[in-house]
């Protein structure tokens, strides 16, 4: 069953924003080895949970992004839409990573769907 594997959280500032995450939760920020600015956010060892992430907020971005692990991009973009929801940013390579969609359900709650392939580009 697909879950939530990762979090993203847009900002205005990153480095103002890592600050507040760090000093109210103690979480930890690196910066990703990517092509975009991106930074990882650890926010536990023991603690159940998931990490996440931070980049910079683009337009019309509001609130943070649940990511859900799905097998096949195409096939849930698919589901989705045949569901009432939304692909409101279409399939994408996140290199070495894997693709992406950014999605909307029902409700107007915004979330991605991400498979995972190493080979993407």
């Amino acid at each position: 069953m697909p879950r939530i594997s990762h979090f993203d959280i847009p900002a205005d500032d990153p480095k103002r924003a890592q600050k507040f995450y760090k000093e109210v939760f103690g979480w930890k920020f690196k910066k990703w080895d990517g092509p975009m600015d991106y930074w990882m956010a650890k926010t536990g060892i023991k603690e159940p949970g998931i990490d996440g992430g931070m980049s910079k907020r683009m337009p019309g971005q509001i609130g943070m992004t649940n990511t859900i692990d799905v097998p096949s991009i195409e096939k849930f973009s698919k589901k989705i839409m045949e569901n009432g929801g939304q692909l409101i940013i279409p399939k994408m390579a996140i290199p070495k990573v894997g693709w992406f969609a950014q999605c909307m359900d029902t409700e107007g709650n915004m979330f991605g769907i991400i498979e995972m392939d190493e080979k993407a580009e």
